[in-house]
C-alpha cells in the first residue's frame, strides 16, 4: 500500500474542472501538479470566459443560504427564489438532450450538484444570487426563472482567481505554458505524461492522471472534421487552447469515445467579435435577450421561434441555427418598449448595432452590413409579425406566458411583443461556439473507459471532454456544475483507488 503523501496526481488543464479535481485529490492527501497549456495571463480555459452561472438543485431558500450565507432577510423578503428540485433538473436535462443523455452520468451530476457547490463554498468559492441575468421584478417582487439562481462571485474570471488562490494555499503545484500531448504507457500501465515546456520536452511521472483540458472547439480542423461545414466559419467564444489534446492522448492510449460528436454548445455572438474570446470583454459578446424580440436572417426573414422556451433552454442550440443562415448572420430586433429588458451585454462599447426611427430606415442600415437584405420584404415580415400577436394575453417575462402569434410560417410561442414603437434597434450576431459535446467514454466514477468499456487504470476525466452527457442542446449553467461534480469525483477516486 502506498503512503498518501507519496501519491502523485497530475491534472491536465486549468479551468474549473481541473481545479475541482486538483483540490479534491489534495484533500485526500495526494501531491498534485496542475499543468495548464496557456500562459498565466490567458489561463483558466473556457471557465474564465463564462458568466459563472451554476445550475443546482435546491428545495428553497434554506438550501441557497448554505451557498450564500450573506443573504439578508431583506433580500429574502423581496425575492421569490422558488425551488429547483431533482425532478426539475432530470426533466430539463432529459428534455433538451432529447433523452439521449447517459442516465448514470445524469444521475451523478444532478444528485451531487448541491453538495458539490456546498463543498466549493466550504473551500472558499463565493456565490451570489444571479439577479442580473435570471430575475425580473414583477409586482414589486424579484422573481427568478428558468431554474438558474446561483452564480460565482466575479463570474468566470472570479472563479478562476478564487480557485487559483485556494489551490496555491493548499499546496497544489501549478505550471503554466505546459502543453501535455502524450500519456506515457507501458503495457497498459499509466506512468505519467509527456509535457512541452518552454525549457524543452520532459516526462513527468504520475500515479494517476486526470484529464480536464476541454473539448475541441478551438480547432478549426477538428470542428470541420466532426461537426462538418460550415463550422469552420464559427467564432470561438472562449479560449484558443481547447484543441482536443486531452481527447487525442486518451484515444492514443486506448480510450473509447462517446457522445454527440457532431453536436456542440453554440450561441448568438456579436457579428464582429474576434475569432477567439477576448478576456477584456469576456462573455459580453453574447446576445441573449432575443426571447423578447424578433430574430431575422440576412435576408430579413424570421427563421426560429424566439420564444419557444426560456433562454436557458434555447440559447445553446440557436447558434447553430444562425450558422446555417445565409452569411452566417442574423439580426435581433427590439423597439423602445423592450429596451429595459435587454441585458447589460447589449450596452457594451464593442457591439454591432444600428438604430432608426422607422422600420424602413432600420432595414436600409441593416442592408449596409448584409447587402442581401430586401428592405421591403423585411418591413413586411415585421408588420406581419406585429399583426399576428395574441395581444389579449398579458406579457410576463418570468413565466412561459403563452403570448404568441398565430398564422405565421414560424410562429412565436411566448413573449411576443410588437416591434412598433420607435426608435428601433437591431443587433448583428453570428454563431459563437462554446464547447463540443463529443468526448471520452467516462463512467460515473470519472474513470476513462477503453473500447471494451473497462477502466484504463488510473486515468480519469472531467469537464468538457466527457462525452455522453449533452446531446443537441444544453440547460444553461450545467457546464460548470458538471466540471465541478466530475472533477471532485475524479480527484477523490484517483487517490482512493491507489490505496
Amino acid at each position: 500500500m502506498q503512503q498518501r503523501s507519496k501519491v502523485k496526481v497530475i491534472v491536465v488543464g486549468g479551468g474549473n474542472a481541473a481545479f475541482s479535481a486538483a483540490l479534491s485529490a489534495r484533500e485526500f492527501g495526494a501531491d498534485v501538479h496542475l499543468l495548464e497549456r496557456a500562459p498565466e495571463d490567458l489561463a483558466g480555459g473556457n471557465s474564465r470566459f463564462t458568466a459563472g452561472a451554476m445550475r443546482t438543485v435546491y428545495d428553497g431558500v434554506e438550501d441557497l443560504k448554505t451557498l450564500m450565507p450573506d443573504l439578508t432577510d431583506d433580500e429574502i423578503a423581496r425575492t421569490d427564489f422558488g425551488a429547483y428540485t431533482r425532478e426539475d433538473f432530470y426533466a430539463d436535462l432529459g428534455r433538451v438532450t432529447q433523452y439521449r443523455c447517459d442516465p448514470d452520468l445524469a444521475e451523478t451530476l444532478i444528485e451531487n450538484s448541491l453538495t458539490t457547490l456546498q463543498w466549493m463554498q466550504h473551500k472558499g468559492i463565493r456565490f451570489l444570487p444571479l439577479y442580473g441575468r435570471q430575475a425580473f421584478e414583477v409586482d414589486g417582487q424579484v422573481r427568478f426563472w428558468g431554474g438558474l439562481t446561483v452564480e460565482v462571485w466575479g463570474g468566470g474570471p472570479g472563479l478562476i482567481e478564487q480557485w487559483t488562490d485556494i489551490a496555491l494555499k493548499n499546496g497544489v503545484e501549478i505550471t503554466y505554458d505546459a502543453r501535455v500531448l502524450k500519456l506515457e504507457m507501458d503495457d497498459g500501465k499509466l506512468l505519467g505524461v509527456h509535457v512541452q515546456l518552454p525549457s524543452g520536452d520532459t516526462l513527468l511521472p504520475a500515479d494517476a492522471v486526470i484529464l480536464a483540458s476541454g473539448g475541441f472547439e478551438s480547432s478549426t480542423d477538428w470542428r470541420t472534421r466532426y461537426l462538418g461545414a460550415p463550422w469552420d466559419l464559427a467564432k470561438v467564444r472562449g479560449t484558443r487552447f481547447n484543441t482536443g489534446d486531452g481527447i487525442q492522448m486518451a484515444m492514443d492510449a486506448g480510450a473509447a469515445t462517446r457522445g454527440h460528436w457532431s453536436g456542440c454548445h453554440a450561441v448568438a455572438w456579436d457579428l464582429n467579435a474576434p475569432e477567439y474570446g477576448d478576456l477584456h470583454v469576456g462573455d459580453n459578446f453574447q446576445k441573449h435577450s432575443y426571447p423578447f424580440g424578433v430574430i431575422v436572417n440576412a435576408l430579413g426573414q424570421r427563421f426560429v421561434d424566439e420564444g419557444a422556451d426560456f433562454r436557458n433552454y434555447t440559447y445553446a442550440k440557436y447558434g447553430k441555427e444562425i450558422l446555417n443562415q445565409p452569411y452566417q448572420t442574423a439580426w435581433q430586433l427590439f423597439d423602445s418598449n423592450l429596451d429595459s429588458l435587454l441585458r447589460d451585454e447589449y450596452r457594451i462599447r464593442e457591439v454591432t448595432r444600428v438604430s432608426a426611427d422607422t422600420l424602413e430606415k432600420l432595414g436600409r442600415k441593416m442592408k449596409e452590413h448584409t447587402e442581401a437584405l430586401d428592405v421591403d420584404a423585411f418591413v413586411q415580415e415585421i408588420e406581419a409579425f406585429n399583426a399576428a400577436i395574441s395581444d389579449s394575453i398579458p406579457f410576463d417575462p418570468t413565466v412561459k406566458d403563452g403570448r404568441g402569434t398565430q398564422g405565421l410560417a414560424v410562429d412565436k410561442t411566448n413573449w411576443a411583443n410588437p416591434i412598433s414603437t420607435p426608435p428601433f434597434t437591431a443587433y448583428a450576431v453570428t454563431c459563437g461556439i462554446t464547447f463540443t459535446f463529443g468526448g471520452l467514454h467516462v463512467d460515473s466514477s470519472a474513470r476513462v473507459l477503453d473500447q471494451a468499456a473497462e477502466p484504463i487504470e488510473n486515468l480519469y476525466a472531467a469537464g468538457e471532454l466527457v462525452g455522453g452527457l449533452f446531446y443537441h442542446n444544453y440547460p444553461g449553467g450545467t457546464g460548470l456544475t458538471s466540471g465541478s461534480v466530475f472533477g471532485r469525483i475524479a480527484g477523490a477516486q484517483a487517490v482512493q483507488n491507489l490505496r
